[in-house]
């Protein structure tokens, strides 16, 4: 199962700083467990958005250059409240170091003005036609996909 943790771009300073948010539905299927009687975003998740709010930065302050942009490492992560069905987080991210296959973020998730989440991480950025020529297809499909996606949460 794939997840998609963001639902809409807010803003973005290439480079430096993203906006992101999620709106909470009770239809999301993994609520069912997570838990049946108090259906909560699970902290795993609540990270997931974080890193997938980085990525988007990364995609966009790079032109897309790379097909896989992929949590290197977490640290510092802070659970502090429950995010539960019916509410919207938004997350701000912030650029710490942007290389060419390596990157690092600061970043916190929000809910009506409580804080619910902060973490500090790095991604790592590459194609898959880095290692085998035989994937260059493969890369260009993703970037693509990748494109047509942003121009959906980012409404440009």
């Amino acid at each position: 199962m794939r997840f998609i943790l963001i639902d809409r771009v807010l803003s973005l300073t290439p480079g430096s700083v993203i906006v992101t948010a999620k709106s909470l539905s009770l239809a999301e299927e993994y609520l069912a467990d997570h838990f049946p009687t108090f259906p909560v975003l699970p902290g795993v998740l609540l990270l997931e958005g974080l890193v997938e709010s980085a990525t988007w930065l990364v995609r966009r302050s790079t032109d897309f250059a790379h097909s896989m942009v992929l949590l290197k490492q977490a640290g510092n992560v802070k659970y502090k409240s429950f995010l539960a069905p019916g509410s919207r987080i938004e997350y701000t991210v912030t650029a710490k170091a942007l290389e060419a296959d390596a990157s690092s973020f600061s970043g916190y998730g929000e809910a009506d003005g409580e804080r619910i989440v902060e973490a500090r991480f790095a991604l790592r950025h590459f194609n898959l036609a880095d290692r085998d020529p035989v994937m260059a297809m493969v890369d260009k499909n993703v970037i693509e996909s990748m494109r047509q996606r942003w121009r959906l949460l980012s409404n440009e």
